[in-house]
């Protein structure tokens, strides 16, 4: 099972993947300094956060890929996405960004040089069950069309909320 599936919509997975470094290069510079701190809502992550949290969970995804392709039926260990988060007031955007794109960089070469009969080797996810190889990168491209489309939104949001009213405008 694959929480993310739905957002590919058709997408080839390393396609997406291959141009989130500078969707998130051009979120951050639409967003500037002030607005990559901005929350969509209380609790919710900034995009500062979010960034932070491609840049771990790309680390998170170095390994399981290559665990996959290491081990017979290698078993995923999962995370707490929000213990991780606990930190990320120490994390800088430009530090984020530089870490997403270098470890994805790398994660691409890995994806691109491995066989197509790669692509079956199966692994386990303790609380999705068994998928292949394929499956985990389907399940990196959505991770991102997930969050790519929470920062279009925090982008969105603070154009509308920084343009001007009819009224301000005339006066």
């Amino acid at each position: 099972m694959n929480p993310y599936a739905s957002f590919l919509g058709g997408r080839k997975p390393v396609e997406v993947i291959t141009g989130t470094t500078d969707r998130l290069a051009a979120i951050a510079a639409a967003l500037g300094r002030e607005g990559v701190e901005r929350n969509p809502a209380p609790k919710k992550w900034s995009a500062r956060e979010i960034i932070c949290h491609l840049a771990d969970t790309e680390v998170v995804f170095a390994f399981r890929l290559r665990q996959a392709i290491a081990e017979h039926n290698h078993v995923i260990q999962p995370f707490d996405q929000d213990n991780w988060a606990a930190n990320y007031s120490a994390y800088d955007i430009q530090s984020a960004l530089a870490t997403f794109a270098m470890v994805r960089a790398w994660n691409l070469t890995f994806i691109r040089s491995l066989p197509p009969d790669a692509f079956s080797r199966t692994l386990t996810h303790p609380e999705r069950g068994s998928m292949s190889f394929q499956v985990l990168v389907e399940t990196i491209a959505g991770h991102d069309l997930n969050h790519l489309r929470q920062l279009d939104a925090i982008v969105s949001a603070g154009a509308s909320a920084s343009a001007p009213t009819n009224a301000s405008a005339t006066a």
